[in-house]
């Protein structure tokens, strides 16, 4: 492992790391857990190649991501409104471990470190450089700490997090699904997730057309069924599901 300052967050995000030879390997130098060092994230659409580049990343919180929001119909909630709703679904405080994936330049992984105490930790996970370099630089935090590595794959075992999240970025990763499993498995028995994406409303031939319009961008839009259809299948409960023009948010409990 690469050395870096002292980092007691940073220390206690890598304990969680599995497997033991890939926490090793940890780079630390840039102020994150880089676990997979010079492998690039996936370009394939503008969307994903916006995602890794740097001045979408220094702009995303306070001009991106709200104009991408007031697309989406949520323009209504304020990030810090996303940002509590979010922490009140999955029950936050005391010492738990919370992960949040995609968590981009860190604005909710901040927050929700926040809302923790003692030993508690609130790891942000994201593929993307350019968007950990601002989460490092602007959401550090006591009880904060930044992974660089890819959501398909989660560096932890099973059961690791008492609280998982992904906001805004399903729509935008490739295999969206093999990611909303791995939200479920490293969840530890009683624990919540919380998610928002996108939802493909309206009747045809609206739907197909905002899909196709979604798709050229390489962004994608669900269905009311998919995402509740997956959390029934692996056993979650209280399943809930709100609507907010073209988003859609989830949260459900593992018993």
């Amino acid at each position: 492992m690469t050395e870096s300052a002292s980092d007691p967050a940073l220390d206690r995000a890598l304990a969680l790391v599995r497997p033991a030879d890939l926490a090793a390997d940890a780079r630390t130098d840039e102020g994150f857990l880089d676990l997979i060092g010079d492998r690039e994230a996936p370009r394939p659409t503008a969307a994903q190649h916006a995602m890794n580049n740097g001045f979408v990343a220094a702009i995303y919180e306070n001009l991106w991501r709200p104009v991408g929001a007031a697309a989406m119909g949520v323009g209504g909630l304020s990030g810090e409104s996303e940002r509590e709703r979010a922490a009140a679904d999955l029950a936050l405080g005391g010492e738990q471990r919370v992960l949040d994936v995609a968590c981009g330049p860190g604005n909710f992984t901040h927050f929700f470190g926040t809302q923790l105490t003692g030993d508690g930790i609130a790891v942000g996970l994201d593929i993307s450089r350019p968007m950990l370099a601002q989460a490092v630089r602007r959401n550090r935090g006591e009880r904060v700490a930044y992974v660089r590595g890819d959501a398909r794959h989660l560096p932890f075992d099973d059961g690791t997090f008492d609280a998982v999240c992904c906001y805004a970025a399903l729509y935008l990763v490739p295999e969206p699904l093999t990611i909303v499993n791995e939200l479920i498995r490293v969840l530890a028995p009683g624990g919540r997730i919380a998610v928002m994406t996108s939802y493909g409303r309206g009747r045809e031939p609206v739907r197909s057309a905002l899909s196709l319009v979604a798709g050229t961008l390489g962004v994608r839009m669900f269905d009311r069924d998919t995402l509740p259809a997956i959390f029934h299948a692996a056993g979650l409960t209280g399943v809930r599901q709100q609507f907010h023009g073209l988003a859609q948010f989830l949260g459900a409990a593992k018993p």
